[in-house]
């Protein structure tokens, strides 16, 4: 049995060399100095080495696999080789469920990082933020693991343990998190109202409803009373779908570009355009954002400041300026491959440089000197009495999110302003 095994083993690896080598014979047609494919002779020479000499038995695919994720490696950190069950994943973070720990990780340096925890997830509610870097999975170091793996390693059945090793900048030890998986469903679009007209809306990740599902939350928030004003969270958004990115802008710009591809060559890929009927308007809007902020999210940030549209308030966004598309292969693998980089309306490229706020606002506010006691007029005895009619004063509570504050307190100045030009 094993002899047959070892045989069939040796038949398939001839037969994988055997169609690489009818790949060097067809590029042969091309003339040795113009082909790229003249380096697979050496490739096809090295695997019939490893089949026919490795101390122990190789799976093919397994050898296959490896060289595409190899030579993808070599592109850019967001092109990727992906076996069928990792492929299977991505399909279902785009329709908004997997089981895991709700983490969005980038290779930075060698380690595997934290680009954002998506909110209400386990990661998030563990504590973990944008840039801290993972170092251990379940012990195992993270130093130059490759992407996939360090997804697959924290994915897993709900109710499950996964225990990470957090190193946060700016502290010089790292702690331990042990975070149980859940099943993450992702709710992209969530919203509230902030104060008397003035709407708050997050968008925690671009997926295939979410320009829909924003739509929607608009209406309902348009129905009842006119919008004096709007906060668009994109703050930890880590991007998704463009698409929908060029959705939810096209839901605030009237006219005019919203964003374009730039591909090989300098080729012009795509140019998505506005479309005034259904556009929500006559309100100033504030749009959120940080670190955090990626991709998509950088569309839509980069397509509303071009356009004044909205004012973009926070620290400076993550800087992932260029576009992937999904090939899906014959054995249910699939390939994630940078195609193109983005430009803004304006023809700024986001790649490495990120959208720069408006106004700059960090998460947390400045520490403030304790206010001094001071005597008022109505506090020294005998003062005259004011007889005029009592001033409406609404005593508001301050929120505890910095940001957010910020942008309540921006809406309520433009409401100030509009009233002294009427």
């Amino acid at each position: 049995m094993r002899t047959l095994r070892k045989a069939g083993f040796f038949v398939a690896g001839v037969c994988a060399t055997l169609v690489i080598l009818a790949l060097v014979q067809q590029a042969a047609a091309v003339p040795r100095r113009y082909s790229p494919y003249r380096k697979l002779n050496i490739f096809a020479r090295v695997l019939t080495y490893v089949e026919n000499s490795y101390v122990r038995d190789v799976d093919d695919k397994k050898l296959i696999y490896g060289a595409i994720k190899g030579m993808m490696r070599s592109l850019d950190p967001h092109s990727v080789f992906m076996p069928p069950d990792q492929y299977k994943q991505l399909k279902a973070d785009t329709q908004g469920a997997f089981g895991g720990v709700g983490i969005e990780v980038e290779i930075r340096n060698g380690w595997i990082t934290v680009v954002s925890p998506i909110e209400g997830t386990p990661a998030f509610q563990a504590g973990l933020k944008p840039n801290d870097r993972i170092i251990s999975i379940d012990g195992e170091s993270t130093e130059d693991m490759r992407m996939d793996q360090a997804v697959r390693k924290m994915r897993g059945p709900r109710g499950t343990r996964v225990k990470v090793e957090v190193r946060r900048p700016g502290q010089e030890k790292s702690f331990f998190l042990e975070i149980v998986r859940d099943v993450i469903k992702i709710v992209s679009v969530t919203s509230k109202t902030l104060a008397e007209g003035v709407g708050y809306i997050r968008v925690k990740s671009f997926q295939e409803r979410t320009g829909r599902n924003l739509r929607a939350a608009l209406e309902q928030m348009t129905a009842k009373k006119k919008l004096r004003g709007l906060v668009l969270d994109l703050r930890n958004n880590p991007g998704g779908l463009l698409d929908q990115a060029v959705l939810v802008a096209d839901l605030f710009v009237a006219k005019g570009l919203i964003v374009r591809t730039i591909g090989k060559g300098g080729r012009e890929m795509e140019r998505e355009q506005a479309h005034s009927r259904g556009t929500f308007s006559g309100f100033p809007m504030v749009c959120l954002v940080n670190g955090g902020s990626a991709s998509a999210s950088e569309i839509v940030a980069g397509a509303l400041q071009d356009h004044r549209r909205a004012v973009v308030l926070g620290t400076r966004t993550f800087g992932k300026g260029s576009v992937q598309t999904i090939i899906e292969l014959a054995d249910g693998s699939g390939l994630k491959l940078t195609v193109a980089r983005y430009y803004t309306p304006a023809g700024r490229s986001i790649q490495e440089r990120g959208i720069t706020p408006d106004i700059v606002a960090q998460e947390l506010a400045p520490p403030t000197r304790k206010e001094k006691i001071t005597k008022r007029e109505r506090d020294l005895r005998g003062h005259l009495h004011n007889k005029g009619p009592k001033e409406k004063h609404v005593q508001t509570k301050r929120l505890a999110d910095f940001q957010l504050q910020s942008a309540l307190d921006y809406l309520r100045a433009a409401k100030i302003f509009r009233a002294y030009r009427g």
